[in-house]
């Protein structure tokens, strides 16, 4: 169905249109709740609000971006107040994902005992895998930003905005959470590169 007439349909209170904007346009909404949530139930939560939002508000739709891009949007500020929302657990701090130096500044390495054997991490499934539970170790402030940025592509501006936060504030947990990341990873890539 062309854009402009789903749109038509919505406008004019049309139920299938209804139905079609959730058949083509939910599963994709849900994919963005599930990765910034990461709980399918409050995904689930948070697609319905963010459809029955965007039904409400279609007539303020200019039509200035794809449809899609306007979905996005509405979905991530969902999920993003239903974060807010939440009984805030205490944030962990990101200090003990990050790397330690020496006193001569020198990287202080690891203990492996924790680590994934090779046939653990050999199937790209398994990796991808690992890269989300890397991710979902993350704080959630940090994990927010990575996610904004890296997985949804929304510019430095764009993120900031959404979190009502500095640009600054924005770069700095980026920079912090990709860093935590990659010593998260680091095993993992490391017994790759030996085979």
């Amino acid at each position: 169905m062309a854009e402009h007439t789903l749109l038509d349909g919505l406008r004019a209170g049309h139920e299938p249109a209804f139905a079609d904007l959730v058949t083509h346009y939910g599963g994709p909404m849900l994919a963005v709740a599930r990765r910034i949530l990461g709980n399918e139930e409050d995904a689930r939560d948070c697609v319905q609000d963010a459809l029955i939002s965007a039904a409400g508000k279609i007539e303020k739709f200019e039509g200035r971006s794809k449809l899609s891009t306007w979905l996005h949007r509405i979905v991530v500020n969902s999920a993003l107040s239903q974060l807010r929302a939440r009984a805030r657990r205490p944030e962990q701090s990101i200090e003990p994902l990050m790397p330690e130096f020496s006193m001569m500044g020198c990287r202080i390495e690891r203990p492996e005992d924790d680590y994934l054997s090779l046939d653990d991490v050999i199937d790209k499934t398994k990796v991808g895998s690992v890269v989300r539970d890397a991710i979902e170790q993350l704080p959630e402030s940090y994990r927010i930003v990575l996610l904004l940025r890296d997985i949804e592509e929304f510019s430095v501006r764009e993120t900031a905005e959404l979190l009502e936060t500095s640009e600054g504030a924005v770069k700095t947990r980026l920079h912090r959470a990709r860093s935590a990341l990659k010593l998260l990873l680091e095993p993992v890539l490391a017994r790759r590169e030996d085979t």
